[in-house]
């Protein structure tokens, strides 16, 4: 079995002195590391632009990097553009891959890039990635009930002490659990497709030169699950980053069932309604996780939109008794977001705020 390095524990100047090490077994002592911004994640990815390469630090505690490399494997056998593995020490969470550049959908439409022509390619990716046999996933975890409620959690966990306190909330804990998991019953067991999971604007990329849906560029999959095929479609569709005409998401759902006559459209159409309150529920809780113990506060100006995507799911038939649950528990204004004082809780502003004048 392989020694894995507690890479947390490490300082940053003995992880910096790991990655020099390993540039020098590889060939490329003499490059200096540009580092790229960080994500939500532990990993961090440093530009080699004379090489053409990514140096990845994937700390093998929190972020293995035997899941990347195996997803990876899968997507380019597929036919799909992941990034190529050039070399990987999972010991150590280093790895050096295909650098695909800059040109990520999140990008290219803030430049004014056509909307329409990267979400026709996204889709069609997918529509690919889902006609593969479902073995070919299925050495991957399972999207079950478990991991779905783990991450649905999320929202009675973080945002809803926002609005009630910390005590109600878990009071109400378990019957929401409970009614999130008869909604999420059918599709927990989904094993249809590979899942991507992140599958939205900030991980996909536009490749010149490059045809077909090998254009398409993936990004962060390295958790990826064996599930309902819907998933990815609704995270790309629902975004919590950026607003989609109903029209264009009508249209790609259109397109993606279109390339796939096999299913039932009106089950493929229920899993997406109830998958969708389980992600944007869950993105909810990360989103305040993330600001509050993580001091990442930007994820915060995408809260009313998502906010809004969860509510909107919530008019699906099989999420009423959620919907019921929430709207008798939760104040009134909850679905217009946070009051004031959570606001001001949440982003740490209190020492900002103006006095009141006697």
């Amino acid at each position: 079995m392989t020694e894995v390095l507690d890479t947390p524990n490490l300082a940053a100047s003995q992880r910096a002195s790991l990655r020099a090490d390993f540039l020098a077994l590889h060939g490329f002592a003499s490059l200096t590391p540009l580092a790229l911004p960080a994500d939500a994640s532990a990993r961090r990815y440093f530009r080699l632009a004379e090489a053409g390469l990514l140096l990845m630090d994937s700390p093998p505690a929190s972020e293995p990097l035997g899941p990347y490399l195996r997803v990876a494997d899968l997507l380019c056998r597929l036919g799909l553009s992941a990034p190529q593995v050039l070399a990987a020490d999972e010991r150590t969470g280093l790895a050096l891959i295909e650098d695909f550049g800059q040109d990520t959908y999140t990008r290219l439409l803030a430049a004014g890039h056509p909307e329409l022509p990267l979400y026709q390619l996204a889709v069609d990716c997918l529509a690919q990635l889902h006609q593969a046999p479902a073995s070919l996933s299925a050495a991957l975890p399972a999207y079950n009930a478990a991991r779905l409620a783990e991450e649905y959690g999320l929202f009675i966990d973080w945002y809803v002490p926002l609005l009630i306190g910390a005590e109600a909330a878990a009071a109400l804990r378990e019957r929401y659990l409970q009614l999130f998991a008869q909604a999420c019953q059918a599709v927990a067991s989904r094993r249809e497709a590979l899942v991507l999971r992140d599958f939205h604007v900030d991980n996909l990329m536009l490749l010149a030169g490059r045809m077909g849906v090998a254009a398409c560029g993936l990004l962060d999959f390295q958790d990826a699950l064996q599930g309902a095929a819907a998933y990815d479609l609704l995270s790309l569709l629902e975004d919590a980053r950026r607003d989609l005409p109903d029209s264009l998401r009508q249209q790609m759902l259109s397109r993606y069932l279109g390339q796939r006559p096999e299913l039932d459209a009106a089950a493929f159409n229920a899993d997406y309604q109830v998958l969708a309150a389980q992600r944007h529920a869950k993105v909810l809780g990360i989103f305040v996780r993330l600001a509050q113990r993580d001091g990442k506060k930007h994820y915060l100006s995408h809260l009313p939109r998502t906010l809004g995507l969860f509510i909107r799911a919530l008019d699906a038939p099989a999420l009423q008794p959620l919907r019921a649950l929430l709207d008798h528990h939760l104040p009134a204004h909850w679905r217009h977001g946070l009051d004031d004082k959570a606001q001001v809780q949440l982003r740490g502003l209190s020492h900002c705020m103006p006095q009141e004048q006697p």
